[in-house]
């Protein structure tokens, strides 16, 4: 009786849970929010004259280019690459792969059109976060560098600002729990039980245990890592990241070899049904603002323009330039979603692998498309590949979230909310994948509406520094 009592209860929980998470979720991704995100990167793309597709060639050339040169960082700090692959770990992740999959299931594949469009405004929006953190960094009590929208909210706008800066530290500090932490555990897992399970070597059954003790095993990694500061997480960032990216960019271009006869077709499903969605889905969507929502909303889960997450990292860089690194911010905006989420979109819908739109997906819809092409035996690469991708991602998120909690409580409650953060990822490996994907939504939305206000505010700022910068460049 006792046992069903407590079953009734989490239910009950769990249905308020979801029904509270909807209503904040509808209205901070409604209309209100996806204006504000695209006003913001429409002003910062006007005010600097458009500098990431005027400067697009020059920014590639100067970023590209660091990855084959060794630095030593000075104390405190981290070579800008490692800062780069830092801030590449918390968005080249499963953003791209589970994130673009959800995208196109909920939304049909007209939200990959939507996604594009937010990346094309978000490599500016991007480019002046990082800017703006390393132009408003300081110096915390254990000498390391600290920066991000907290930082550059409080030193660039003032004291009667300061509640601005808290607010997004606060909504910072939640958000990487969900978004950082539980939903890439749980991609994790996923992709773990499908290559285990289609080879026999586990039951349906038998899934809830391993995945306890797969989140046993992350935890453990994650906080080895963690607990080693942000030289060790940048050294981490610098050789998995490179090693990732070209191998799952290497496998996406082979499904698209060989269903090179279906891209032109994909390619028309994709601009029909960002504005008739209903066309291409067989009228299970029949919104095309949800098509728009969705694609902009995980497009920022994955390239993070606008939450301003990724500017913690860059940050840390031993650069003294702001622009120079900002730079990177348009560089990692269009290597994330133009080019990764598009190869994800593109195995999804090239490889004939079934698309059940209106419900929720992840990890495994993009497996699939990479069964589909190379077979069974593929599903043990993708469980690799994604591993790397989302423990990456926690990595990078740990940093962002140890930043946001130093800002709010000081340094001494930084090892609490790493020892926090860590036992997250146990729970995270069991939890439905619908809510924990929805509820990371609601929380990025929540944490870019201050960021995106310092933006706006400090779109000035960055005008004078981008300007002075090309100046002395000619």
């Amino acid at each position: 009786m006792e046992s069903m009592e407590s079953m009734e209860f989490m239910d009950l929980m769990m249905y308020w849970i979801t029904e509270i998470n909807s209503k904040v979720n509808g209205f901070v991704w409604g209309l209100p929010a996806i204006t504000c995100i695209i006003g913001v990167g429409l002003l910062l793309s006007f005010r600097t004259g458009f500098v990431q597709f005027r400067r697009f060639v020059f920014a590639i050339r100067q970023t590209v280019g660091k990855a084959f040169r060794r630095e030593q960082a000075a104390d405190g700090t981290i070579t800008p690459f490692q800062a780069v692959c830092t801030a590449l770990a918390g968005t080249v992740g499963t953003g791209n792969i589970a994130g673009v999959a959800g995208a196109i299931a909920i939304g049909g594949p007209g939200a990959v059109f939507w996604m594009w469009m937010s990346a094309l405004l978000g490599m500016c929006t991007k480019f002046s976060e990082v800017t703006l953190a390393v132009h408003f960094r300081e110096r915390n009590a254990r000498g390391e560098v600290v920066g991000g929208p907290m930082y550059y909210i409080k030193n660039g706008l003032g004291k009667n600002w300061h509640w601005l800066a808290a607010l997004f530290a606060l909504f910072g500090t939640l958000a990487v729990f969900g978004t950082g932490n539980a939903t890439q555990t749980n991609t994790i897992v996923s992709a773990i039980d499908t290559a285990l399970l289609s080879y026999n070597v586990i039951t349906p059954e038998s899934t809830g245990t391993v995945n306890l003790v797969l989140g046993l095993i992350i935890a453990a990694l994650v906080g080895a890592v963690l607990f080693g500061g942000v030289k060790r997480i940048g050294q981490v960032a610098e050789k998995l990241v490179p090693f990732m990216v070209l191998l799952y960019l290497g496998m996406s271009v082979g499904v698209l070899i060989i269903n090179f006869e279906n891209i032109p077709n994909v390619f028309y499903q994709i601009f029909y049904g960002a504005f008739n969605p209903a066309a291409v889905t067989g009228g299970v969507v029949g919104s095309s603002f949800l098509c728009l929502q969705k694609g902009v909303a995980r497009g920022i889960f994955s390239n993070e323009a606008g939450l301003g997450t990724g500017s913690i990292a860059h940050a840390c860089a031993d650069e003294k330039v702001p622009v120079q690194q900002g730079l990177f911010g348009i560089f990692e905006v269009f290597a994330d979603t133009i080019i990764v989420c598009t190869l994800t979109a593109l195995v999804i819908l090239c490889s004939g692998t079934p698309v059940v739109y209106g419900q929720a997906a992840g990890a495994e819809l993009t497996m699939n498309g990479f069964v589909e092409v190379y077979g069974s035996w593929v599903s043990i690469f993708m469980a690799l590949a994604m591993c790397c991708f989302a423990f990456s991602t926690i990595l990078g998120w740990g940093l962002y979230g140890s930043r946001c909690v130093e800002f709010l409580l000081k340094e001494k409650a930084i090892k609490p909310f790493m020892a926090l953060y860590v036992l997250v990822t146990i729970p995270g490996a069991t939890m439905d994948l619908g809510l924990l994907w929805s509820i990371a939504e609601t929380f990025n939305g929540l944490m870019a509406i201050p960021n995106l206000i310092g933006l706006f505010l400090l779109s000035g700022t960055v005008v004078k520094l981008t300007r002075e910068y090309f100046a002395k460049r000619g």
